[in-house]
Protein backbone atom coordinates (compact mmCIF):
# COMPACT_ATOMS: atom_id res chain seq x y z
CA UNK A 1 0.00 0.00 0.00
CA UNK A 2 1.59 3.68 -1.28
CA UNK A 3 2.12 5.83 1.51
CA UNK A 4 -0.82 8.71 1.82
CA UNK A 5 0.23 11.85 -0.26
CA UNK A 6 1.32 14.81 1.73
CA UNK A 7 -0.16 18.17 1.08
CA UNK A 8 1.95 21.33 0.53
CA UNK A 9 5.76 20.68 0.63
CA UNK A 10 7.95 21.13 -2.29
CA UNK A 11 11.15 19.78 -2.74
CA UNK A 12 14.41 21.01 -4.91
CA UNK A 13 14.94 18.74 -8.16
CA UNK A 14 17.71 18.42 -10.19
CA UNK A 15 17.52 17.00 -13.88
CA UNK A 16 19.45 13.57 -14.14
CA UNK A 17 19.17 12.99 -17.51
CA UNK A 18 17.45 13.38 -21.05
CA UNK A 19 15.88 9.76 -22.39
CA UNK A 20 12.88 8.38 -23.44
CA UNK A 21 10.28 6.89 -21.79
CA UNK A 22 7.12 4.24 -23.53
CA UNK A 23 4.31 4.94 -24.14
CA UNK A 24 1.52 3.52 -25.92
CA UNK A 25 2.21 4.70 -29.23
CA UNK A 26 6.22 4.11 -28.87
CA UNK A 27 9.38 5.92 -27.15
CA UNK A 28 8.35 9.75 -25.97
CA UNK A 29 11.61 11.87 -25.25
CA UNK A 30 11.80 12.74 -21.54
CA UNK A 31 13.52 14.55 -18.51
CA UNK A 32 14.30 12.98 -15.57
CA UNK A 33 13.83 14.93 -12.44
CA UNK A 34 15.28 13.65 -8.97
CA UNK A 35 13.37 14.78 -6.10
CA UNK A 36 12.89 13.28 -2.81
CA UNK A 37 14.91 10.28 -3.77
CA UNK A 38 12.76 9.76 -6.69
CA UNK A 39 12.92 10.01 -10.46
CA UNK A 40 9.80 12.11 -12.13
CA UNK A 41 9.97 11.87 -15.92
CA UNK A 42 8.45 14.58 -17.56
CA UNK A 43 7.69 14.03 -20.97
CA UNK A 44 8.73 16.74 -24.05
CA UNK A 45 9.12 16.95 -27.77
CA UNK A 46 11.94 15.72 -29.07
CA UNK A 47 13.20 19.39 -29.41
CA UNK A 48 13.14 20.43 -26.38
CA UNK A 49 14.71 17.20 -25.08
CA UNK A 50 17.67 18.03 -27.52
CA UNK A 51 17.55 21.60 -26.17
CA UNK A 52 17.58 20.70 -22.53
CA UNK A 53 20.46 17.65 -23.21
CA UNK A 54 22.71 20.24 -25.23
CA UNK A 55 22.51 22.78 -22.19
CA UNK A 56 23.32 20.22 -19.89
CA UNK A 57 25.89 18.82 -21.96
CA UNK A 58 27.35 22.68 -22.28
CA UNK A 59 27.52 22.48 -26.13
CA UNK A 60 27.67 25.81 -27.14
CA UNK A 61 25.08 26.47 -29.70
CA UNK A 62 26.08 29.06 -32.85
CA UNK A 63 23.13 30.90 -32.57
CA UNK A 64 20.71 31.54 -29.04
CA UNK A 65 17.81 29.31 -29.10
CA UNK A 66 14.51 29.96 -28.44
CA UNK A 67 15.20 29.84 -24.34
CA UNK A 68 18.48 31.41 -24.45
CA UNK A 69 17.56 34.68 -26.34
CA UNK A 70 14.30 34.98 -23.07
CA UNK A 71 17.35 34.67 -20.92
CA UNK A 72 19.26 37.05 -22.57
CA UNK A 73 15.78 39.51 -23.11
CA UNK A 74 14.89 39.22 -19.42
CA UNK A 75 18.64 40.19 -18.35
CA UNK A 76 18.63 42.78 -20.43
CA UNK A 77 15.66 44.69 -18.74
CA UNK A 78 16.46 44.19 -15.83
CA UNK A 79 14.61 40.85 -14.43
CA UNK A 80 16.26 37.62 -13.46
CA UNK A 81 14.23 33.84 -12.75
CA UNK A 82 14.37 32.80 -9.30
CA UNK A 83 12.92 29.54 -9.46
CA UNK A 84 10.96 27.38 -11.30
CA UNK A 85 8.72 24.94 -10.13
CA UNK A 86 6.68 22.09 -11.45
CA UNK A 87 3.47 22.16 -8.92
CA UNK A 88 0.30 20.35 -10.47
CA UNK A 89 -0.35 17.54 -12.37
CA UNK A 90 -3.95 17.15 -13.73
CA UNK A 91 -5.31 14.35 -16.60
CA UNK A 92 -1.54 13.55 -17.02
CA UNK A 93 -0.72 16.94 -17.97
CA UNK A 94 2.45 18.85 -15.75
CA UNK A 95 1.79 22.41 -15.16
CA UNK A 96 4.27 24.60 -14.29
CA UNK A 97 5.61 28.60 -13.22
CA UNK A 98 8.23 30.42 -13.44
CA UNK A 99 9.53 32.60 -10.48
CA UNK A 100 10.95 36.05 -11.72
CA UNK A 101 11.70 39.64 -10.16
CA UNK A 102 13.21 42.65 -11.40
CA UNK A 103 14.23 45.76 -9.32
CA UNK A 104 13.23 49.18 -9.73
CA UNK A 105 14.44 51.79 -7.46
CA UNK A 106 15.97 49.23 -5.29
CA UNK A 107 12.80 47.72 -4.53
CA UNK A 108 11.56 44.23 -6.12
CA UNK A 109 9.15 43.28 -8.16
CA UNK A 110 8.01 39.47 -8.59
CA UNK A 111 6.34 38.15 -11.23
CA UNK A 112 5.05 34.27 -11.49
CA UNK A 113 4.32 32.92 -15.41
CA UNK A 114 2.25 30.24 -15.96
CA UNK A 115 4.67 28.12 -18.02
CA UNK A 116 5.03 24.38 -19.91
CA UNK A 117 7.41 21.99 -17.54
CA UNK A 118 9.60 21.55 -20.99
CA UNK A 119 10.04 25.47 -21.33
CA UNK A 120 10.57 25.80 -17.62
CA UNK A 121 13.50 23.21 -17.60
CA UNK A 122 14.85 24.44 -20.55
CA UNK A 123 15.02 27.69 -18.76
CA UNK A 124 16.42 26.06 -15.28
CA UNK A 125 19.54 24.25 -16.61
CA UNK A 126 20.64 27.35 -18.59
CA UNK A 127 20.77 30.03 -15.57
CA UNK A 128 21.51 27.03 -13.02
CA UNK A 129 18.35 27.90 -11.13
CA UNK A 130 16.31 26.00 -8.54
CA UNK A 131 13.91 23.72 -9.97
CA UNK A 132 10.95 22.81 -7.31
CA UNK A 133 8.41 19.70 -7.65
CA UNK A 134 5.36 20.10 -5.42
CA UNK A 135 4.50 16.47 -3.19
CA UNK A 136 1.61 16.42 -4.88
CA UNK A 137 3.42 16.15 -8.24
CA UNK A 138 5.91 13.98 -7.18
CA UNK A 139 3.20 11.55 -4.91
CA UNK A 140 1.61 10.84 -8.33
CA UNK A 141 4.42 10.78 -11.07
CA UNK A 142 7.57 9.60 -8.95
CA UNK A 143 9.34 6.16 -10.11
CA UNK A 144 12.07 4.30 -7.53
CA UNK A 145 14.93 5.18 -8.88
CA UNK A 146 15.67 1.78 -9.77
CA UNK A 147 13.11 1.36 -12.10
CA UNK A 148 14.47 4.08 -14.42
CA UNK A 149 17.14 2.89 -17.27
CA UNK A 150 19.20 5.25 -19.14
CA UNK A 151 20.48 5.12 -22.80
CA UNK A 152 23.81 4.05 -21.93
CA UNK A 153 22.07 0.29 -19.73
CA UNK A 154 22.11 1.70 -16.06
CA UNK A 155 19.79 2.02 -14.01
CA UNK A 156 18.99 5.25 -11.45
CA UNK A 157 20.46 4.47 -7.80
Amino acid sequence: MPPPPRSGMEHEAEVVGVGAGSAPGGDVPAVILSARDEYVPIFVSADQAQSIGMALEGEPFDRPLTHDLLVDILTEFGGAIDRVRVDDLRDGTFYAKVDAERYEEGEPERFVFDARPSDALALAVRIDCPIIVSDEVIDEAGRPQDSVQFDDGSQGT
